[in-house]
């Protein structure tokens, strides 16, 4: 237990925290997404793409994407531009709000 929550559900509500494409330009720019340790923790976070594990996401589509787009060197520098979140943010709110 960590303050009370388990591993799991403080993992499930930063890798939910990563379809914001404002908070993975903050990590960015932090440099958080150039240090080796924290892009190995990304990459361990990749469990929630398996089957048991998605049904706990709220967003699941924009969550994943995010998650596999973390990935990618290059989208780990991109992130930083104003131009590449306001298109993911674009994306995900498109993804997620449906017409009437």
């Amino acid at each position: 237990m960590y303050g009370g929550f388990t591993r799991f559900e403080l993992e499930l509500e930063f890798v939910q925290s990563l379809a914001n494409p404002y908070y993975l330009n903050h990590l960015a720019s932090q440099k958080l997404l150039q240090d080796t340790n924290f892009v190995e923790y990304l990459r361990y976070l990749q469990y929630f793409t398996q089957p048991e594990y998605i049904r706990y996401l709220n967003y699941p589509g924009p969550t994943l994407k995010a998650l596999e787009l973390l990935q990618q060197e290059q989208f780990r520098r991109d992130i930083l531009s104003p131009e590449t979140v306001a298109r993911l943010a674009d994306a995900i709110f498109s993804s997620i709000v449906k017409p009437k």
